[in-house]
């Protein structure tokens, strides 16, 4: 595998596919050709503006053109994309902003986003992009009039990206850059330990990891496939399977900002999405959704499930609501981020991550000592080495340290590997129960109550308790219409577990469990809950 200038990959699909479709977002269609000229004039823009070689841009932007845009654009002047996350609250805006020191902020001129981010940029610029630009022309005009009050105006000391793209491509300064080295992406994490931390990933880290996707994609066509966005492009699992990998194959970007339902499941019977990359809990909403079969779910080939466990039964249920085979995969933001996945063409291990990517090589050290290594189905914590593992993580040497040793990086994860080679992650560690002595998995609790037939989401947790040290606690939701009593879902929950593992407390809910903000449920969020309770 050849480490790739990740600007480069862009540049080759224009030549080749100069008039495909690269992103269409709500009928707005961007040519790779027109895409890559955006990228050149926004990339002078930025030089012009004083942006040097490592200097950061802030991307704080939902599912539009102009993320995809400036994340190359700003590679491609010599900086370093730092990806946040629109919906941050002010003071985890303030740390990212604090920590990485970005030259420039780019949002787009909604009120919700820049009120949030004025007082926290100091003398850092901000970039404003218009949000009626984003759309096409009707639908922009149509926002202008209907939703000018979600618009604010523009700051006197903003740079007014429309401006900012209106330069002379021959004056670009193009940059050497040490594809190994090179840090291309700042991307925040809470990682395998502590608060929220940036990990450095390199121009080498990304490129490759997609090149390693893309041999596990092989039996998707160049320049043929349509991905569907839902999951922010902000994230890890989204930056190299829909960015960075469908820029490398040509693949068509089918943009939505937020997940609805409703809307997705409309956006997949119009545009014949192929690919549709997601978070367990979307393929679980769709598939417990009591309209899904008034749509035409049929033209999705790869559904591809990352970001948490993907639960057997949410596996199976979507599958047998679309026909189309859904895989999980295992990644970390610290690897690029994809480690394992099940094969898209050979045997797909239900409740498995599948193996290992090409040159990816992984280890099991033992829970009790963390330094001999394990075997067979014995429980270990999991350790990565490859092309795609972070450079650290950004002025933490000492955070570094502690998960990687000699390119050694230790994810928390406990998994155990069967026989042909395929790994189950059993559960974190951090996430671990201890019970009256006992460690007990939540996940295999979890996924014994999402086998009952009424449930929908489930999320196992450890409560403190003086005695035992922890007690087991689960919150369930359930399906529309569906009822469903505490004794009963203790007597399913007896052919499943042991009495160790039995929840002491059940809470069922009619709304839906809290989730984070790129949509995985939240056990963090339900345990404050219980800690605001004492």
């Amino acid at each position: 595998m050849q480490a790739r200038f990740l600007p480069d990959l862009l540049q080759q699909v224009a030549q080749i596919y100069a008039d495909r479709t690269a992103i269409d977002f709500f009928d707005r269609m961007i040519s790779y050709k027109s895409l890559w000229q955006k990228v050149q004039n926004l990339a002078v823009g930025l030089q012009k503006s004083g942006l040097q070689k490592g200097d950061r841009v802030g991307l704080m932007l939902p599912n539009t053109p102009a993320y995809i845009e400036y994340y190359f654009a700003t590679l491609l002047a010599g900086g370093v994309v730092v990806n946040i996350n629109p919906l941050y609250a002010p003071h985890e805006l303030q740390h990212i902003i604090d920590d990485s020191d970005p030259k420039f902020v780019v949002t787009l001129d909604l009120c919700v986003l820049v009120d949030k981010l004025q007082p926290v940029l100091g003398q850092r610029q901000l970039i404003l992009c218009a949000m009626r630009k984003q759309l096409p022309k009707i639908k922009g005009l149509a926002f202008r009039l209907l939703k000018h009050k979600e618009s604010c105006k523009f700051p006197d000391t903003a740079i007014d990206g429309d401006v900012l793209a209106i330069q002379d491509v021959a004056q670009l300064q193009r940059v050497t850059c040490d594809l190994d080295n090179d840090v291309a992406v700042l991307q925040y994490t809470g990682g395998t330990t502590g608060t929220s931390k940036a990990a450095m990933l390199s121009h080498a880290n990304l490129s490759i990891n997609a090149q390693q996707c893309r041999l596990w994609f092989a039996p998707a066509q160049e320049g043929a496939e349509k991905a569907l966005a839902v999951i922010p492009f902000f994230h890890a699992f989204a930056l190299t399977s829909l960015v960075n990998l469908s820029v490398m194959m040509g693949t068509t970007i089918i943009a939505l900002p937020r997940f609805d339902p409703k809307q997705v499941m409309r956006v997949i019977t119009k545009k014949k999405p192929t690919i549709f990359p997601a978070v367990p809990t979307v393929f679980a909403t769709i598939a417990n959704h009591p309209q899904r079969m008034h749509y035409d779910l049929d033209s999705i080939k790869y559904c591809i499930s990352g970001g948490a466990p993907l639960p057997l039964e949410v596996k199976n249920n979507f599958e047998q609501a679309t026909g189309c085979i859904l895989v999980e995969g295992y990644g970390l933001s610290e690897a690029s981020p994809v480690v394992c996945a099940n094969p898209l063409d050979g045997e797909n291990k239900s409740g498995t991550i599948g193996k290992p990517m090409a040159w990816t090589i992984v280890k099991r050290l033992s829970l009790e000592d963390g330094v001999t290594e394990v075997s067979g189905d014995e429980k270990g914590e999991l350790c990565v080495k490859g092309p795609q593992i972070m450079l650290g993580y950004w002025r933490r040497p000492d955070e570094t340290e502690k998960v990687l040793t000699d390119g050694w990086l230790r994810t928390c994860d406990v998994p155990f590997c069967d026989k042909d080679g395929y790994y189950t992650i059993i559960d974190r560690i951090k996430d671990m129960i201890l019970c009256g002595g006992y460690n007990v998995y939540p996940r295999n609790i979890e996924e014994a109550v999402y086998r009952h037939t009424s449930v929908e989401e489930c999320v196992c947790a450890g409560l403190p308790d003086p005695v035992r040290g922890e007690v087991i606690k689960i919150w369930v939701k359930l399906k529309q219409g569906y009822d469903l009593k505490e004794e009963t879902l203790k007597e399913h929950l007896q052919n499943y577990l042991s009495p160790i593992e039995m929840p002491r407390f059940i809470e069922i809910r009619d709304q839906p469990l809290p989730k984070t903000l790129i949509g995985k449920l939240s056990r963090k969020h339900l345990l404050s809950e219980e800690k605001d309770k004492m």
